[in-house]
């Protein structure tokens, strides 16, 4: 199978502007990130897709695409791209995760062996229940196969009775797709709970493609807040160590 590993890149975040092109050490996020994802050495190809001229210029050493539309999410955005690419499994790396494990991306490819698998995605359990009630964060819930059951930024499960012990997923916001699945994806509209909860994964639940879960106990650093980039620097410092 052809693999290639996408990376969607929008300059206007809404929660923290610009943040892909904040340094990291002595790159940006978005270079940081397409340059761990070429060296996990896992994809036939590693491609950049972006909104802006901004992280386009950035990333002009690399092999980056500019997409012609707007688009409602980062799955929408790499199917434009691509749409005339020859390949059977796409990897969407998000452009704000810029610490990939080439060990849980090889687990992620894997589940692809089974013919029935159109999307997969990451999860690793949290703790803390600051972790488990902050609203920047998706939870997911799996069935007794691991595929998701649904996402949410509210707590799920919630334990009505005290006591109860409960385990708490986190959703690691990197995905892979069978290609005709991306392709399908940008054919629906956008959906009711995709809308509500600002979550394109849920657009495959409510047309009933199922979402293969992986654990793994390896953290992800995803930057959505200024406080975030903090942390992200901290752990890149303390890897040079």
């Amino acid at each position: 199978m052809k693999t290639i590993a996408a990376i969607p890149a929008r300059y206007a975040s809404t929660r923290f502007h610009a943040k892909l092109m904040q340094k990291l050490g002595n790159k940006t996020v978005i270079k940081t990130t397409y340059d761990n994802t070429v060296a996990t050495g896992l994809f036939d190809d590693v491609l950049v897709v972006t909104d802006s001229e901004i992280i386009y210029d950035e990333m002009k050493d690399a092999k980056v695409l500019m997409s012609s539309r707007v688009h409602e999410s980062g799955s929408d955005r790499i199917a434009e791209a691509i749409e005339n690419i020859d390949c059977d499994i796409v990897l969407n790396v998000q452009g704000d995760e810029p610490f990939v494990d080439a060990d849980t991306l090889q687990r992620l490819l894997n589940v692809f062996d089974k013919e029935d698998v159109m999307v997969a995605s990451l999860m690793h359990e949290i703790f803390e229940q600051a972790d488990v009630e902050n609203p920047n964060n998706v939870n997911v819930v799996v069935d007794k196969n691991s595929y998701a059951l649904y996402f949410s930024r509210a707590v799920i499960p919630f334990a009505r009775d005290k006591g109860t012990v409960v385990s708490y997923y986190k959703h690691i916001g990197v995905y892979a797709y069978r290609k005709i699945a991306l392709l399908q994806f940008t054919k629906w509209q956008q959906t009711h709970l995709e809308k509500i909860e600002k979550l394109e994964q849920l657009r495959y639940l409510e047309n009933g493609v199922k979402i293969k879960m992986v654990l793994t106990d390896r953290t992800s650093i995803g930057i959505d807040t200024p406080e975030d980039l903090e942390a992200a620097r901290q752990f890149l410092s303390e890897q040079k160590i």
